[in-house]
């Protein structure tokens, strides 16, 4: 047997060397120009169908935070922390997080969950919509999940609403507790900037609530005190927008127990992620997470005590 091997490579070898026996002229010539690295890039949006709707999501940006677990984990030691790490191929040392609005177009309305970090943090909103193939001024209805800096700071462009055709949808409870009992925090201060002055063309939700048709707001409270998530369905089809349910594909989604540092009640955060993501596995429903990997998009496992995360390929394509 290994006889016939070497003969067979023997032979493979000889053919790939017969063009240059045979006289194939091959181009000897000094190369002109040295390509310039380009850098490391994501695609800034992505889009899919859902039943009727399209559904884009929207890379306002993306950044590297340094010592992870003084953010996720909290109440694990460093050992639990590296050993749940290396098991999923991430680095302790640095986590890097993305910031996802989406965009969800019912063909009737072009409404927008979030609206990222804004310019002054770092954010590209308006540069991610253009990409997409729409401009601020189609936009019919702005959605707020919560009111954290990096999902309202495009609210508002140089003191001015950056969606200016657009209505606007928040919830009451978020809404009431950022204007009283936060308005000092430096996330009120923001909320009075940024959200306060288009009140009177906000409608103000609860669980159970319909955004446009099709869109269903789902309580989801514990990351602030009013954080609300979103179910899309079209068609029979669904997605569920997550916003800050889950922060972390790993420390959040597979420890649903994890303290996160942004978490404002960290038991009730805990419980609307099992809630949640127990539902969304269940019901094999996929769901986009704001600082999933980009695109954000995905499936979750129950599995153990926390859930298994599976990207999207191209399930959403067929």
């Amino acid at each position: 047997m290994s006889d016939v091997i070497i003969t067979r490579r023997k032979a493979l070898l000889g053919a790939a060397v017969a063009p240059l026996a045979a006289g194939v002229a091959l181009n000897t010539s000094p190369v002109s120009a040295k390509a310039e690295m380009k850098g490391a890039s994501s695609a800034p949006y992505s889009r899919f169908k859902l039943g009727d709707m399209e559904v884009t999501t929207l890379l306002d940006g993306a950044r590297n935070v340094p010592d992870p677990q003084t953010i996720f984990g909290m109440n694990v030691d460093k050992d639990t922390f590296a050993k749940a790490s290396s098991e999923n191929f991430i680095p302790t040392d640095a986590g890097r997080f993305y910031f996802t609005p989406t965009l969800v177009n019912t063909g009737s309305e072009l409404a927008l969950f979030d609206t990222g970090l804004g310019a002054g943090g770092g954010g590209n909103i308006q540069g991610a919509l253009a990409s997409a193939g729409y401009t601020a001024d189609q936009v019919d209805i702005v959605v707020i999940t919560h009111m954290h800096p990096d999902h309202i700071g495009g609210v508002m462009t140089d003191g001015k609403a950056a969606f200016p055709n657009a209505r606007y949808v928040t919830g009451s409870t978020e809404y009431d507790f950022w204007t009283t009992k936060g308005a000092d925090n430096r996330v009120g201060k923001m909320v009075a900037g940024n959200v306060k002055p288009l009140a009177e063309k906000i409608t103000f939700i609860k669980d159970g609530d319909s955004v446009a048709s099709g869109i269903t707001a789902v309580a989801a409270f514990g990351h602030t005190p009013g954080h609300m998530t979103f179910m899309v369905e079209s068609a029979g089809k669904q997605v569920l927008l997550a916003a800050d349910t889950a922060n972390h594909f790993v420390w959040s989604l597979a420890y649903p127990e994890w303290e996160v540092k942004f978490d404002a009640d960290k038991a009730a955060a805990a419980a609307s992620r099992k809630k949640i993501f127990g539902m969304v596995a269940a019901d094999r429903i996929p769901f986009i997470g704001y600082h999933m990997p980009f695109p954000a998009l995905g499936f979750v496992e129950a599995k153990g005590s926390g859930f298994r995360y599976v990207p999207a390929s191209y399930q959403m394509d067929m």
